[in-house]
Protein backbone atom coordinates (compact mmCIF):
# COMPACT_ATOMS: atom_id res chain seq x y z
CA UNK A 1 0.00 0.00 0.00
CA UNK A 2 1.63 3.25 -1.13
CA UNK A 3 0.74 6.59 0.39
CA UNK A 4 -2.28 6.87 -1.93
CA UNK A 5 -3.49 3.25 -1.74
CA UNK A 6 -6.93 2.42 -0.33
CA UNK A 7 -8.31 0.42 2.59
CA UNK A 8 -11.68 -1.27 2.77
CA UNK A 9 -14.18 1.02 4.51
CA UNK A 10 -14.53 -1.23 7.54
CA UNK A 11 -10.76 -1.24 8.16
CA UNK A 12 -10.55 2.52 7.69
CA UNK A 13 -13.46 2.99 10.11
CA UNK A 14 -11.55 1.00 12.72
CA UNK A 15 -8.62 3.36 12.35
CA UNK A 16 -10.78 6.47 12.36
CA UNK A 17 -12.33 5.55 15.72
CA UNK A 18 -8.90 5.86 17.33
CA UNK A 19 -8.21 9.35 16.04
CA UNK A 20 -9.69 11.62 18.78
CA UNK A 21 -7.74 10.01 21.59
CA UNK A 22 -4.69 9.52 19.37
CA UNK A 23 -4.48 13.22 18.61
CA UNK A 24 -4.35 14.09 22.33
CA UNK A 25 -1.71 11.41 22.96
CA UNK A 26 0.44 12.69 20.12
CA UNK A 27 0.23 16.28 21.40
CA UNK A 28 1.30 15.12 24.86
CA UNK A 29 4.16 13.03 23.44
CA UNK A 30 5.41 16.00 21.39
CA UNK A 31 5.48 18.17 24.53
CA UNK A 32 7.50 15.48 26.33
CA UNK A 33 9.96 14.53 23.59
CA UNK A 34 10.62 17.67 21.53
CA UNK A 35 12.57 20.22 23.62
CA UNK A 36 11.35 23.27 21.67
CA UNK A 37 7.75 22.21 22.38
CA UNK A 38 8.35 21.25 26.02
CA UNK A 39 5.74 23.58 27.43
CA UNK A 40 2.04 23.43 28.28
CA UNK A 41 -0.04 22.98 25.13
CA UNK A 42 -2.29 25.92 25.92
CA UNK A 43 -3.43 29.04 24.16
CA UNK A 44 -2.80 29.70 20.49
CA UNK A 45 0.32 27.51 20.38
CA UNK A 46 -1.46 24.47 21.81
CA UNK A 47 -4.46 25.00 19.53
CA UNK A 48 -2.19 25.17 16.49
CA UNK A 49 -0.34 21.95 17.36
CA UNK A 50 -3.58 20.08 18.18
CA UNK A 51 -5.32 21.33 15.04
CA UNK A 52 -2.37 20.37 12.85
CA UNK A 53 -2.29 16.89 14.40
CA UNK A 54 -6.03 16.33 13.85
CA UNK A 55 -5.83 17.52 10.26
CA UNK A 56 -2.87 15.22 9.58
CA UNK A 57 -4.55 12.13 11.02
CA UNK A 58 -7.89 12.65 9.27
CA UNK A 59 -6.24 13.47 5.97
CA UNK A 60 -4.14 10.29 6.21
CA UNK A 61 -7.20 8.07 6.71
CA UNK A 62 -8.99 9.85 3.85
CA UNK A 63 -6.02 9.02 1.63
CA UNK A 64 -6.17 5.37 2.68
CA UNK A 65 -9.85 5.30 1.79
CA UNK A 66 -9.14 6.86 -1.58
CA UNK A 67 -11.40 9.76 -0.63
CA UNK A 68 -8.78 12.49 -0.31
CA UNK A 69 -9.27 15.34 -2.75
CA UNK A 70 -6.76 18.03 -3.57
CA UNK A 71 -6.88 19.49 -0.09
CA UNK A 72 -5.41 22.96 -0.55
CA UNK A 73 -6.49 23.92 2.96
CA UNK A 74 -4.70 20.91 4.44
CA UNK A 75 -1.51 21.68 2.52
CA UNK A 76 -1.81 25.28 3.63
CA UNK A 77 -1.97 24.12 7.25
CA UNK A 78 1.45 22.46 7.05
CA UNK A 79 2.90 25.34 5.09
CA UNK A 80 1.67 27.71 7.79
CA UNK A 81 3.21 25.50 10.46
CA UNK A 82 6.56 25.68 8.66
CA UNK A 83 6.25 29.44 8.21
CA UNK A 84 5.34 29.81 11.87
CA UNK A 85 8.54 28.04 12.91
CA UNK A 86 10.60 30.56 10.96
CA UNK A 87 8.70 33.53 12.40
CA UNK A 88 9.18 32.19 15.91
CA UNK A 89 12.92 32.11 15.33
CA UNK A 90 13.21 28.33 15.36
CA UNK A 91 14.73 26.01 12.81
CA UNK A 92 12.58 23.42 11.06
CA UNK A 93 14.17 20.62 13.09
CA UNK A 94 11.68 20.82 15.97
CA UNK A 95 8.63 20.59 13.70
CA UNK A 96 10.04 17.66 11.73
CA UNK A 97 10.91 15.93 15.01
CA UNK A 98 7.30 16.45 16.12
CA UNK A 99 6.09 14.83 12.90
CA UNK A 100 8.32 11.83 13.55
CA UNK A 101 7.03 11.51 17.12
CA UNK A 102 3.46 11.61 15.82
CA UNK A 103 4.15 9.09 13.08
CA UNK A 104 5.76 6.64 15.49
CA UNK A 105 2.88 6.85 17.99
CA UNK A 106 0.23 6.65 15.26
CA UNK A 107 1.90 3.62 13.69
CA UNK A 108 1.95 1.78 17.01
CA UNK A 109 -1.72 2.61 17.67
CA UNK A 110 -2.75 1.57 14.16
CA UNK A 111 -0.90 -1.74 14.48
CA UNK A 112 -2.70 -2.43 17.76
CA UNK A 113 -6.07 -1.60 16.21
CA UNK A 114 -5.30 -3.52 13.03
CA UNK A 115 -4.21 -6.61 14.94
CA UNK A 116 -7.36 -6.53 17.09
CA UNK A 117 -9.51 -6.02 13.98
CA UNK A 118 -7.87 -8.87 12.07
CA UNK A 119 -6.08 -6.85 9.39
CA UNK A 120 -3.95 -9.07 7.12
CA UNK A 121 -0.22 -8.87 7.91
CA UNK A 122 0.51 -7.40 4.48
CA UNK A 123 -2.00 -4.63 5.14
CA UNK A 124 -0.20 -3.70 8.36
CA UNK A 125 3.16 -3.53 6.60
CA UNK A 126 1.69 -1.42 3.81
CA UNK A 127 0.02 0.78 6.40
CA UNK A 128 3.42 1.55 7.95
CA UNK A 129 4.91 2.32 4.56
CA UNK A 130 2.00 4.64 3.77
CA UNK A 131 2.30 6.37 7.14
CA UNK A 132 5.96 7.30 6.73
CA UNK A 133 5.50 8.27 3.08
CA UNK A 134 2.75 10.60 4.26
CA UNK A 135 5.01 12.13 6.91
CA UNK A 136 7.55 12.81 4.16
CA UNK A 137 4.84 14.64 2.19
CA UNK A 138 3.73 16.92 5.02
CA UNK A 139 7.36 17.50 6.02
CA UNK A 140 8.03 18.73 2.49
CA UNK A 141 4.98 21.02 2.67
CA UNK A 142 6.20 22.51 5.95
CA UNK A 143 9.69 22.92 4.54
CA UNK A 144 8.21 24.84 1.62
CA UNK A 145 6.31 27.11 4.02
CA UNK A 146 9.47 27.68 6.07
CA UNK A 147 11.49 28.53 2.95
CA UNK A 148 8.81 30.89 1.66
CA UNK A 149 8.63 32.76 4.98
CA UNK A 150 12.42 32.94 5.07
CA UNK A 151 12.51 34.30 1.53
CA UNK A 152 9.80 36.87 2.26
CA UNK A 153 11.63 38.04 5.38
CA UNK A 154 14.92 38.30 3.52
CA UNK A 155 13.21 40.21 0.71
CA UNK A 156 11.56 42.62 3.12
CA UNK A 157 14.82 43.17 5.00
CA UNK A 158 16.60 43.87 1.72
CA UNK A 159 13.85 46.29 0.64
CA UNK A 160 14.16 48.16 3.93
CA UNK A 161 17.92 48.29 3.64
CA UNK A 162 17.67 49.59 0.09
CA UNK A 163 15.37 52.36 1.32
CA UNK A 164 17.77 53.11 4.16
CA UNK A 165 20.80 53.33 1.87
CA UNK A 166 19.01 55.63 -0.55
CA UNK A 167 17.96 57.80 2.38
CA UNK A 168 21.54 57.99 3.65
CA UNK A 169 22.93 59.25 0.34
CA UNK A 170 20.19 61.70 -0.57
CA UNK A 171 21.09 65.38 -0.91
CA UNK A 172 20.52 67.44 1.10
CA UNK A 173 21.02 65.03 3.99
CA UNK A 174 17.88 63.42 5.38
CA UNK A 175 16.41 64.41 8.72
CA UNK A 176 18.10 62.58 11.61
CA UNK A 177 14.81 61.23 12.92
CA UNK A 178 13.89 59.81 9.52
CA UNK A 179 17.27 58.08 9.34
CA UNK A 180 16.91 56.63 12.84
CA UNK A 181 13.46 55.30 11.97
CA UNK A 182 14.75 53.69 8.76
CA UNK A 183 17.73 52.24 10.63
CA UNK A 184 15.43 50.59 13.18
CA UNK A 185 13.12 49.23 10.47
CA UNK A 186 16.09 47.77 8.57
CA UNK A 187 17.55 46.14 11.67
CA UNK A 188 20.84 47.97 11.18
CA UNK A 189 23.21 49.60 13.64
CA UNK A 190 24.10 53.11 12.48
CA UNK A 191 27.93 53.20 12.59
CA UNK A 192 30.00 56.10 13.90
CA UNK A 193 31.72 56.39 10.50
CA UNK A 194 31.09 54.75 7.16
CA UNK A 195 32.29 54.86 3.57
CA UNK A 196 30.67 54.23 0.21
CA UNK A 197 31.90 51.46 -2.07
CA UNK A 198 30.93 51.55 -5.76
CA UNK A 199 31.18 48.11 -7.37
CA UNK A 200 29.39 48.54 -10.74
CA UNK A 201 27.50 51.08 -12.82
CA UNK A 202 24.64 50.80 -15.28
CA UNK A 203 26.65 51.72 -18.39
CA UNK A 204 29.48 49.30 -17.57
CA UNK A 205 29.05 45.92 -19.38
CA UNK A 206 29.28 43.24 -16.74
CA UNK A 207 27.94 39.79 -15.89
CA UNK A 208 24.58 38.77 -17.30
CA UNK A 209 24.06 42.11 -18.98
CA UNK A 210 27.19 41.72 -21.09
CA UNK A 211 26.31 38.11 -21.88
CA UNK A 212 22.96 39.24 -23.26
CA UNK A 213 24.39 42.12 -25.24
CA UNK A 214 22.90 44.80 -23.00
CA UNK A 215 24.68 48.07 -22.33
CA UNK A 216 25.17 47.29 -18.64
CA UNK A 217 23.62 45.79 -15.53
CA UNK A 218 19.94 46.44 -14.90
CA UNK A 219 18.66 47.83 -11.61
CA UNK A 220 17.95 44.28 -10.46
CA UNK A 221 21.47 43.12 -11.33
CA UNK A 222 23.01 46.16 -9.64
CA UNK A 223 20.96 45.37 -6.54
CA UNK A 224 22.25 41.80 -6.66
CA UNK A 225 25.89 42.89 -7.05
CA UNK A 226 25.59 45.29 -4.12
CA UNK A 227 23.73 42.82 -1.90
CA UNK A 228 26.29 40.06 -2.53
CA UNK A 229 29.20 42.35 -1.69
CA UNK A 230 27.42 43.54 1.47
CA UNK A 231 26.87 39.92 2.57
CA UNK A 232 30.55 39.13 2.03
CA UNK A 233 31.52 42.13 4.16
CA UNK A 234 29.32 40.98 7.04
CA UNK A 235 26.09 42.10 8.73
CA UNK A 236 27.27 45.68 9.26
CA UNK A 237 27.29 46.48 5.52
CA UNK A 238 24.25 47.41 3.44
CA UNK A 239 24.06 47.37 -0.35
CA UNK A 240 21.64 48.47 -3.05
CA UNK A 241 21.35 49.99 -6.50
CA UNK A 242 21.46 53.79 -6.23
CA UNK A 243 21.27 56.07 -9.25
CA UNK A 244 22.59 53.46 -11.69
CA UNK A 245 25.36 52.29 -9.35
CA UNK A 246 25.88 49.20 -7.20
CA UNK A 247 26.61 50.83 -3.84
CA UNK A 248 27.61 49.39 -0.47
CA UNK A 249 27.88 51.39 2.75
CA UNK A 250 30.75 49.92 4.73
CA UNK A 251 31.02 50.70 8.45
CA UNK A 252 34.34 51.61 10.08
CA UNK A 253 36.30 51.40 6.78
CA UNK A 254 39.61 52.34 8.42
CA UNK A 255 39.31 49.80 11.24
CA UNK A 256 41.84 46.96 11.66
CA UNK A 257 41.61 44.50 8.81
CA UNK A 258 38.68 46.26 7.16
CA UNK A 259 40.53 47.18 3.96
CA UNK A 260 41.80 43.61 3.54
CA UNK A 261 38.30 42.28 4.19
CA UNK A 262 36.97 44.50 1.40
CA UNK A 263 39.67 43.40 -1.03
CA UNK A 264 38.94 39.75 -0.23
CA UNK A 265 35.19 40.29 -0.65
CA UNK A 266 35.75 41.83 -4.09
CA UNK A 267 37.48 38.67 -5.31
CA UNK A 268 39.49 40.57 -7.90
CA UNK A 269 36.55 42.65 -9.19
CA UNK A 270 37.00 46.40 -9.61
CA UNK A 271 35.50 48.72 -6.99
CA UNK A 272 36.14 52.19 -5.59
CA UNK A 273 36.15 53.17 -1.93
CA UNK A 274 35.10 56.67 -0.85
CA UNK A 275 36.39 58.48 2.24
CA UNK A 276 35.30 57.61 5.78
CA UNK A 277 32.61 60.08 6.93
CA UNK A 278 29.80 60.41 9.43
CA UNK A 279 26.37 59.41 8.13
CA UNK A 280 25.18 62.96 7.29
CA UNK A 281 28.10 63.13 4.82
CA UNK A 282 27.43 59.74 3.23
CA UNK A 283 26.48 61.40 -0.08
CA UNK A 284 29.91 63.03 -0.36
CA UNK A 285 31.63 59.67 0.17
CA UNK A 286 29.47 58.18 -2.57
CA UNK A 287 30.22 61.05 -4.99
CA UNK A 288 33.95 60.58 -4.56
CA UNK A 289 33.79 56.79 -4.88
CA UNK A 290 31.64 57.18 -8.01
CA UNK A 291 34.11 59.63 -9.59
CA UNK A 292 37.06 57.34 -8.86
CA UNK A 293 35.22 54.30 -10.19
CA UNK A 294 34.36 56.04 -13.44
CA UNK A 295 37.94 57.24 -13.97
CA UNK A 296 39.21 53.72 -13.39
CA UNK A 297 36.73 52.09 -15.77
CA UNK A 298 37.56 54.70 -18.41
CA UNK A 299 41.25 53.86 -18.12
CA UNK A 300 42.35 57.08 -16.41
CA UNK A 301 43.61 55.45 -13.21
CA UNK A 302 46.12 52.66 -12.88
CA UNK A 303 44.12 49.71 -11.50
CA UNK A 304 47.11 47.38 -11.58
CA UNK A 305 49.21 49.45 -9.22
CA UNK A 306 51.36 52.54 -9.36
CA UNK A 307 54.99 53.35 -8.69
CA UNK A 308 53.84 56.47 -6.87
CA UNK A 309 53.34 55.74 -3.15
CA UNK A 310 50.76 58.52 -2.89
CA UNK A 311 48.63 57.07 -5.68
CA UNK A 312 48.92 53.40 -5.01
CA UNK A 313 46.12 51.09 -6.16
CA UNK A 314 45.82 47.91 -4.14
CA UNK A 315 44.84 45.13 -6.50
CA UNK A 316 41.48 46.02 -8.01
CA UNK A 317 40.37 48.33 -5.21
CA UNK A 318 40.54 52.03 -6.03
CA UNK A 319 40.90 54.15 -2.90
CA UNK A 320 39.46 57.50 -3.97
CA UNK A 321 41.47 59.62 -1.54
CA UNK A 322 44.71 58.26 -3.00
CA UNK A 323 43.78 59.85 -6.37
CA UNK A 324 42.66 63.32 -5.30
CA UNK A 325 44.66 65.23 -7.96
CA UNK A 326 43.11 63.14 -10.74
CA UNK A 327 39.66 63.59 -9.21
CA UNK A 328 40.21 67.32 -8.91
CA UNK A 329 41.19 67.64 -12.57
CA UNK A 330 38.34 65.40 -13.66
CA UNK A 331 35.85 67.53 -11.71
CA UNK A 332 36.62 70.55 -13.93
CA UNK A 333 37.73 69.19 -17.31
CA UNK A 334 37.35 72.50 -19.10
CA UNK A 335 39.56 74.34 -16.62
CA UNK A 336 42.09 71.47 -16.70
CA UNK A 337 42.27 71.67 -20.49
CA UNK A 338 42.73 75.44 -20.41
CA UNK A 339 45.47 75.08 -17.80
CA UNK A 340 47.33 72.53 -19.91
CA UNK A 341 47.07 74.61 -23.09
CA UNK A 342 48.12 77.91 -21.54
CA UNK A 343 50.97 76.72 -19.30
CA UNK A 344 52.47 74.29 -21.85
CA UNK A 345 52.06 76.58 -24.86
CA UNK A 346 55.86 77.17 -25.18
CA UNK A 347 56.08 73.56 -26.42
CA UNK A 348 53.50 74.00 -29.18
CA UNK A 349 55.95 74.76 -31.97
CA UNK A 350 57.98 71.58 -31.52
CA UNK A 351 57.71 68.39 -33.53
CA UNK A 352 56.13 65.42 -31.75
CA UNK A 353 59.40 63.63 -30.93
CA UNK A 354 61.31 66.56 -29.39
CA UNK A 355 58.13 67.74 -27.66
CA UNK A 356 57.59 64.37 -25.98
CA UNK A 357 61.23 64.20 -24.83
CA UNK A 358 61.05 67.67 -23.31
CA UNK A 359 57.73 66.87 -21.59
CA UNK A 360 59.12 63.80 -19.82
CA UNK A 361 62.24 65.75 -18.88
CA UNK A 362 60.16 68.67 -17.59
CA UNK A 363 58.11 66.36 -15.42
CA UNK A 364 61.20 64.65 -14.04
CA UNK A 365 62.75 68.06 -13.32
CA UNK A 366 59.62 69.31 -11.54
CA UNK A 367 59.67 66.19 -9.37
CA UNK A 368 63.41 66.62 -8.64
CA UNK A 369 64.36 70.29 -9.26
CA UNK A 370 68.09 70.78 -9.67
CA UNK A 371 68.98 67.08 -9.27
CA UNK A 372 70.58 66.31 -12.63
CA UNK A 373 71.93 62.89 -11.61
CA UNK A 374 68.58 61.79 -10.18
CA UNK A 375 66.75 63.01 -13.30
CA UNK A 376 69.18 61.14 -15.55
CA UNK A 377 68.66 57.93 -13.53
CA UNK A 378 64.87 58.31 -13.68
CA UNK A 379 64.94 58.84 -17.47
CA UNK A 380 67.73 56.31 -18.08
CA UNK A 381 69.79 58.87 -20.07
CA UNK A 382 73.22 60.45 -19.66
CA UNK A 383 73.43 63.47 -17.31
CA UNK A 384 74.80 65.54 -20.20
CA UNK A 385 71.59 64.78 -22.12
CA UNK A 386 69.60 66.05 -19.15
CA UNK A 387 71.65 69.28 -19.05
CA UNK A 388 71.07 69.82 -22.77
CA UNK A 389 67.31 69.33 -22.43
CA UNK A 390 67.12 71.56 -19.35
CA UNK A 391 68.87 74.29 -21.35
CA UNK A 392 66.16 73.95 -24.00
CA UNK A 393 63.42 74.09 -21.36
CA UNK A 394 64.90 77.25 -19.81
CA UNK A 395 64.96 78.88 -23.22
CA UNK A 396 61.27 77.99 -23.67
CA UNK A 397 59.92 78.67 -20.15
CA UNK A 398 62.40 81.25 -18.85
CA UNK A 399 62.25 82.13 -15.17
CA UNK A 400 59.10 80.02 -14.61
CA UNK A 401 61.30 76.97 -13.95
CA UNK A 402 62.76 78.75 -10.90
CA UNK A 403 59.51 80.11 -9.48
CA UNK A 404 57.79 77.70 -7.00
CA UNK A 405 54.25 78.78 -7.93
CA UNK A 406 54.99 78.51 -11.64
CA UNK A 407 56.53 75.07 -11.13
CA UNK A 408 53.37 73.95 -9.31
CA UNK A 409 51.22 75.18 -12.20
CA UNK A 410 53.43 73.41 -14.73
CA UNK A 411 53.24 70.17 -12.75
CA UNK A 412 49.45 70.43 -12.60
CA UNK A 413 49.30 71.29 -16.30
CA UNK A 414 51.34 68.20 -17.21
CA UNK A 415 48.93 65.98 -15.26
CA UNK A 416 45.99 67.71 -16.85
CA UNK A 417 47.49 67.15 -20.30
CA UNK A 418 47.89 63.43 -19.57
CA UNK A 419 44.24 63.21 -18.60
CA UNK A 420 42.58 65.51 -21.14
CA UNK A 421 40.18 62.68 -21.95
CA UNK A 422 38.59 63.38 -18.55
Amino acid sequence: MAAHATLPPEEADALRRTLPGLADDIVAAIAREVPDYARPMEGRFGETVRFGTQIALNRFVDILLGEAREAANARHTYQRLGAGEYRQGRSLDALLAAYRVGARLAWRRFVDVGTQSGFPADALYDLGEAMFAYIDEISAESAAGFAEAQSEAAGETQRRRRRLLRLLVQEPAADAEAVRTAVTAAGWALPRVLAAVVAAEADQPEGLAAAHGAEGPSEELLDGIAARLARRLGPGAVGAAVGGLAVVMMPDPDGPGRRKALEAALGGELAALGPAVTWPEAASSLRRAEAAFRLATQGHLDVQGSTSPSAQVRGRLIVADEHLPALLLAAAPGIAADLARSRLSPLDGLADGPRERLIVTLRAYLDRPGQVQAIAAALDVHPQTVRYRLKQLRELFGDRLEDPDARFELSLALRAAEGLRY
